[in-house]
């Protein structure tokens, strides 16, 4: 993937250039080699040897790649070689025609070579004490190089038909080894087993140095050694990948050209940048398919939409409820399609919803900070709520950044000596996978510290805004199998499209972030850790304390979370004065959230106590089958009030989902 600076002018892509002269020299290389071979066949049928022709002076014409048939074999040379011309022959027309078509175009200039993240730095580090640990080093080598004699051993066993037991073997949740041929072939299975018991070397032995390390030095370690060995797995090579070697095959090569499409398609998109497809873009539009909760946007400002969803019960309960999702992302992953959507549910059990929707940031939205999502996003919906519905109470949902903003909304309430008198009690808070201790935010935190953030700022401060793109290349990295390399397989290597699959196609509809309210957020409660200190942090002016809610709270959090690890949010039950309940849900930030009742999937585990450590929690819980959801409803039950005729719209702005969430940043 290519990554822009802002501050280089743009340059001509001419190095594409030299790819079709490159392809150019394999044609006429193959286009020689498959004619000796034709020669060297017709040679073979002959009963008596004759000498060899004159040479011609010209090149005979390729014949035309034939359709393949059972007969075929797979081992052989020449039809291989076949394949091989036609897929250069067919790529250097597709480069021809992306480069006429972007002809005068311009891509962004490489990045220059800064290394904000000191990755030198830290290598250099454990180059260090490895030397000064010569004979670890040495002994790691000799268990290395036995394990490979024994993965040896085993495939010279079963070239000759013998059982052989692996030496490693894929964890479970790996899916790249999934192709039976990894186990089924010996050739396969010995670069499989090769390449595991490397990547767990690898992995081990830098995770064993870095101990001896500062932690934030460690992780860093930790991080980029899994992202270079995850990127080198054979399953990202179609020579070494037995499934994309089929593939090759059956369809002549075509999987590898409309893999090149894929690709160029890919380039095109992103201008120049390689944006990966996830998912079929075609298959889904907001307000068509995804985000379809009937509802009206009754109020609106220069920051957020605020939508009120249409009653399905012919009666509701008294206090309403509103959520406010993370600006990080849109909120219509909690409306995705009806059978997975979090708001239809909680109207259908007979809930008065409204949620939040904010704008995607432009350079108008530069100096917006924190606070202001405060003051123009909760406070304001709050009083909206207030006043459509008549209730003096409210129950109140943030997810992930949303419940960070919910938190310090409730502490500034506490401590404002002029807070505004026309809001409605909050007499419930449920927090979604959310963060307000920032002492151990996971892999993320490889990317936060001074230098880095600073280099955040200083490319921010050309627009006004962090671009989606680079955020969602920072989240993506996160899980680099499942949302990078998985899709460079079956896009570029197999040439298949992408499946059509909601939560991607929101995953790959991000949002900029204001440069103010996204430089506080990382240097205030990232870095320096200061919302959960007494007083740490201000919220336009008023010092907070978290200490002082009293507010009853529900956490929801995930077990695969890479986001907002379950152990770090669990620190904020012991943050928080009033009565709280935790309940970890199984699955990851998202599908674990997402996760209706009727899919029946995941599981979940409760405890009636908060002790001071997530170990101690986790030691006494108790698991459970099915979706949180249904546990969150009965706790909720008590703040839901008496029962009231259903509250039609009277009147609104523009039907729901409205037009902010449909405006593309990416």
């Amino acid at each position: 993937m290519t990554i822009s600076d802002d501050n280089q002018k743009p340059k001509p892509a001419k190095k594409l250039g030299k790819s079709l002269d490159a392809i150019s020299a394999l044609r006429i290389a193959m286009e020689e080699r498959l004619a000796e071979a034709q020669q060297e066949e017709k040679k073979s049928e002959q009963p008596t040897p004759e000498p060899p022709p004159k040479a011609e002076s010209k090149k005979s014409e390729e014949p035309p790649l034939q359709p393949l048939n059972p007969q075929n074999n797979i081992h052989d040379p020449g039809e291989w070689m076949r394949i091989m011309f036609h897929v250069a022959e067919q790529s250097q027309k597709l480069i021809q025609e992306y480069m006429e078509r972007n002809k005068g175009k311009s891509v962004a200039a490489a990045v220059p070579p800064i290394d904000p993240a000191h990755l030198a730095e830290a290598f250099g580090e454990l180059s260090n004490r490895i030397l000064n640990d010569p004979e670890n080093f040495v002994n790691a080598q000799i268990a290395l190089w036995q394990g490979y004699t024994k993965i040896w051993q085993n495939a010279l066993n079963r070239m000759q038909g013998k059982p052989a037991e692996p030496v490693v073997t894929p964890l479970p949740s790996d899916k790249r080894f999934k192709d039976k041929e990894w186990q089924t072939n010996w050739l396969f299975d010995y670069i499989k087993q090769s390449y595991l018991l490397t990547s767990q070397w690898v992995r081990g032995f830098v995770n064993q140095e870095s101990e001896k390390l500062d932690p934030k030095l460690a992780r860093k370690l930790e991080f980029y050694t899994r992202q270079m060995v995850d990127a080198i797995s054979p399953s990202n090579f179609w020579l070494t990948n037995p499934e994309v070697l089929r593939a090759t095959f059956e369809t002549g090569g075509e999987n590898l050209i409309k893999g090149l499409e894929n690709m160029l398609a890919d380039l095109e998109r992103g201008g120049g940048h390689l944006r990966i497809s996830m998912s079929d873009l075609k298959a889904f539009k907001v307000g068509t398919n995804l985000a379809i909760t009937p509802g009206k946007v009754v109020y609106q400002n220069d920051l957020i939409q605020l939508i009120q969803y249409a009653p399905q019960t012919p009666t509701v309960h008294s206090v309403p409820l509103l959520i406010m999702p993370p600006w990080i992302n849109k909120y219509y992953i909690l409306d995705l399609s009806e059978k997975k959507s979090y708001i239809r549910y909680l109207v259908e059990q007979g809930y008065t919803v409204f949620c939040i929707s904010w704008v995607n940031p432009d350079a108008r939205h530069a100096k917006t900070n924190f606070d202001d999502y405060m003051t123009e996003g909760a406070l304001t919906a709050m009083q909206q709520v207030r006043q459509r519905t008549g209730c003096d109470a409210i129950n109140m949902v943030g997810y992930c950044i949303g419940g960070t903003l919910l938190a310090s909304t409730l502490a500034y309430l506490n401590a404002a000596p002029a807070a505004p008198h026309d809001l409605p009690k909050v007499v419930s808070a449920t927090y979604l996978v959310t963060l307000t201790d920032f002492a151990d935010p996971g892999d993320l935190g490889v990317f936060i510290d001074d230098d880095q953030v600073k280099a955040i700022e200083e490319k921010m401060a050309t627009r006004g805004y962090l671009d989606a793109e680079s955020l969602a290349t920072t989240f993506n990295l996160l899980r680099a199998n499942d949302l990078i390399w998985s899709f460079v397989i079956n896009n570029y290597l197999l040439g298949k499209e992408p499946f059509p699959f909601d939560i991607l196609y929101w995953n790959g509809d991000s949002t900029n972030l204001p440069a103010a309210m996204h430089s506080f957020y990382l240097r205030e409660m990232y870095i320096k850790n200061k919302l959960r200190e007494p007083n740490g942090l201000s919220m336009k002016g008023v010092p907070i304390d978290l200490r002082s809610i009293t507010t009853p709270s529900f956490m929801i959090s995930t077990r695969e979370d890479h986001i907002a690890p379950w152990r770090s949010t669990y620190a904020s039950t012991q943050l928080y004065k009033g009565p709280v309940t935790f309940v970890l849900a199984g699955s990851g930030h998202i599908a674990g959230i997402v996760n209706p009742p009727d899919a029946n999937k995941y599981g979940y585990w409760t405890n009636d106590k908060c002790p001071p450590t997530p170990t101690e929690w986790l030691k006494t819980a108790k698991q459970h089958d099915g979706s949180w959801w249904v546990e969150w409803l009965r706790w909720l039950a008590p703040y839901a009030g008496e029962q009231v005729p259903a509250r039609e719209i009277s009147k609104g702005i523009e039907d729901a989902p409205g037009s902010y969430v449909k405006v593309r940043a990416i």
